[in-house]
């Protein structure tokens, strides 16, 4: 019997298996979001890898995932400008021929981890702050935004946003940084609650330095070293272990969960 008069409630425990999803990674070209972008090709998902600059690391991707029997499109996108988020969503559509089902909010714009040289708290400007709010939180909104359409004819969604350990744990002077992340997680559980009767679940996956990307790769091995030894794990988490945990937020078995912050960091932090 059709269920197209059901209300919306009835899809709420709609779960696509991975292997059957189209997932769109934002700043997925390089660092943490290529290491997403593998977990999901590994698990059999077809890709829209997002970039801004990194054109030649996201078109690089995107042809070894086709090379080894993968479907991958890179598209560039502002996340801060929403009609170039919504053509990005179209371009999706018209390459795939099906709406995006899982969304990884993991871009972050203009900023650089430099923890010697960022401005103190008596010296910070607000204006600091607003660029972060525009890019971590306001790119967020219009990737969720964008996705809604495609999420309601489905009759579920994902949405994975990346957050921080730093919001427990601030060692380092990153107010923008930390605050627009905490801002996140509001957004996280606030959108959660809005669109849960939709089927769409909304998350968090939380991490500190990896060990390494582009973000970190001039951090001293000093530093690693002293937060391995931090750990009960006595590591440091790696790109691919922070990128596998993001996966299960887009499988059936975290079908019953929403509104949550997942910290993965081997134990540095436990919330």
């Amino acid at each position: 019997m059709s269920n197209v008069h059901a209300p919306a409630h009835a899809h709420a425990t709609n779960a696509l298996p991975i292997d059957e999803q189209l997932v769109l990674v934002t700043g997925g070209g390089r660092g943490l979001g290529a290491a997403i972008v593998k977990a999901f090709f590994h698990e059999g998902a077809d890709l829209v890898i997002n970039y801004r600059f990194s054109a030649d690391a996201a078109e690089e991707l995107a042809e070894a995932v086709r090379a080894r029997g993968g479907n991958a499109l890179a598209v560039e996108a502002d996340v801060t400008d929403f009609r170039s988020v919504v053509a990005m969503f179209d371009a999706a559509r018209a390459e795939f021929g099906r709406p995006v089902s899982t969304v990884v909010n993991n871009a972050l714009v203009d900023f650089s981890f430099n923890g010697d040289e960022r401005e103190r708290a008596d010296e910070i400007a607000f204006e600091s702050l607003a660029q972060q709010f525009r890019g971590t939180v306001g790119g967020a909104m219009h990737v969720i935004q964008a996705a809604m359409s495609g999420f309601r004819e489905i009759g579920s969604g994902r949405v994975i946003n990346i957050g921080t350990n730093l919001f427990q744990h601030p060692v380092v002077p990153y107010h923008d940084y930390t605050a627009a992340k905490a801002a996140l997680l509001s957004l996280t559980r606030t959108f959660a609650k809005d669109l849960g009767p939709l089927g769409v679940r909304v998350n968090m996956v939380s991490g500190g330095l990896l060990r390494t990307t582009d973000a970190s790769s001039a951090t001293p091995e000093s530093v690693f070293d002293a937060i391995a030894a931090s750990t009960p794990l006595g590591r440091v988490t790696t790109p691919e272990e922070f990128a596998s945990a993001i996966t299960f937020f887009a499988s059936p078995a975290s079908r019953a969960v929403t509104g949550q912050n997942l910290v993965v960091d081997n134990g540095l932090v436990m919330d």
